[in-house]
């Protein structure tokens, strides 16, 4: 049987430690060392990476990475209960990184948690960094070979030629050719699926263990709890839809928004990730 390939996020970071600490610290002279297990007693998350660091500066410290799928408002209160438990747990201080993947508006992302209780206060910051504010050239000139999966969703990057490049040295290195179905998964976000399928391999298995298919999936079962079960799968449908297929994907919601059936419509979630074309989940529907 062959091992299924690894597209997490530790797998991705691992590629190269030390660019990836001095990108995402901008502290020139870190130095990465060992990635530390980050399961806590309360919480393990797979988009969750620590990694022990050091520099001349500022000594020996734990860098926390969080990868977001798409920005979500509890992430500061969590970037604060993240960072008190790695500190916790290993005695040393946090350099706190959320990494958003997907743009969900235009409102400005917070940098910090802060709360006020009888005049005790709690402050956490922690650095911000959205994919779609960074030029597509650093992950080539850096080399970032961990941003090569995310091309597409680059400043810049939603252009077929650099998508082919991105792939070209995916399939070159046999580190990183397994990473060809995440690149495969964030181009069908600003190019034709059909075109996706002609110049790369879609293997919706190796996907299906990704964090961030799982994240899409997860999503529309949050926001099931959250609005009603019915309203949360709907509302999950509409941003996928949006995401995968602009306003053409909209225009198909008034006949979605006329279905019931809770499994039809998990269905239809599922399907907006694989679909070639509209005219597919219009088969679906």
């Amino acid at each position: 049987m062959t091992k299924p390939a690894d597209v997490s996020t530790k797998k991705l970071i691992s590629l190269a430690p030390n660019n990836w600490a001095k990108w995402v610290t901008q502290i020139p002279d870190i130095v990465a060392g060992e990635i530390l297990n980050s399961e806590f007693q309360w919480i393990s998350r797979e988009s969750d990476v620590l990694i022990r660091v050091s520099s001349p500066q500022h000594g020996e410290f734990l860098l926390l990475n969080e990868l977001q799928l798409r920005y979500k408002s509890q992430m500061p209160r969590r970037m604060r209960a993240y960072t008190a438990l790695a500190e916790e747990k290993y005695n040393l201080p946090t350099y706190p990184v959320l990494i958003n993947i997907l743009k969900t508006g235009n409102n400005e992302i917070p940098t910090s948690f802060t709360s006020n209780i009888a005049g005790l206060r709690a402050i956490q910051d922690y650095r911000v960094i959205n994919l779609w504010e960074i030029d597509v050239n650093i992950a080539f000139q850096q080399p970032l070979p961990s941003l090569l999966p995310f091309v597409p969703i680059l400043k810049g990057g939603e252009n077929e030629f650099i998508i082919r490049e991105a792939l070209q040295i995916l399939r070159a290195d046999e580190q990183l050719n397994q990473l060809e179905t995440v690149l495969a998964f964030f181009a069908t976000f600003v190019l034709e699926n059909t075109l996706v399928q002609k110049i790369m391999r879609w293997d919706m298995t190796v996907l299906r263990e990704s964090p961030w298919y799982q994240e899409i999936l997860r999503e529309g079962e949050a926001r099931g709890e959250a609005r009603g079960e019915l309203q949360g799968i709907l509302s999950a449908i509409e941003i996928n839809l949006e995401l995968k297929f602009g306003d053409r994907g909209l225009q198909l919601m008034p006949e979605i928004n006329q279905i019931q059936d809770l499994e039809r419509l998990k269905t239809i979630l599922r399907n907006i990730v694989t679909a070639n074309t509209i005219e597919e989940l219009q088969q679906i529907l």
